[in-house]
């Protein structure tokens, strides 16, 4: 496999890391909120980042980008331990939880922003790679929406 196959494959290994991650951080939102509601989005953007993981795997098949367990990364485990001690001490969770949902969701947006600048991305990629970005963008905006009102 030449350097710039390698060059790709790790790069969209990070973001399929970054994506199990937020699968695992909106599980753990969804355990430490209270609202129903707020319970429910964290259960659907769950769904949400499943299904860009399936798209990623189905574009890039060639690939080795892991082995379909949902595994996240330490620097997610070590996210997700601050995100129940913050929820320990907060008075609202629910608000702490939309605010980590946020800060994981800037970092993810910056990810994907840094692999789109690859050159060597084939364009199929980088076109399901957009629209993931954007969605985790709306949805972004959803957040902040949502942690303005609790």
């Amino acid at each position: 496999m030449n350097t710039d196959v390698k060059k790709i494959e790790k790069r969209l290994q990070e973001v399929v890391e970054k994506n199990e991650d937020a699968i695992k951080g909106f599980d753990k939102a969804s355990e430490n909120s209270k609202d129903e509601a707020i319970k429910s989005y964290f259960r659907g953007r769950i769904e949400n980042r499943k299904l860009f993981l399936v798209q990623l795997k189905n574009a890039a098949s060639g690939l080795d980008l892991g082995d379909g367990d949902i595994d996240g990364s330490t620097k997610g485990s070590i996210h997700r331990t601050w995100m129940d001690v913050k929820a320990f001490f907060s008075g609202d969770n629910d608000e702490a939880m939309l605010e980590e949902a946020v800060r994981g969701d800037k970092a993810a947006i910056e990810e994907y922003n840094e692999v789109l600048a690859e050159t060597q991305v084939p364009a199929r990629i980088k076109e399901i790679l957009r629209e993931q970005r954007d969605f985790i963008q709306n949805d972004l905006e959803t957040s902040e929406i949502l942690e303005e009102h609790k």
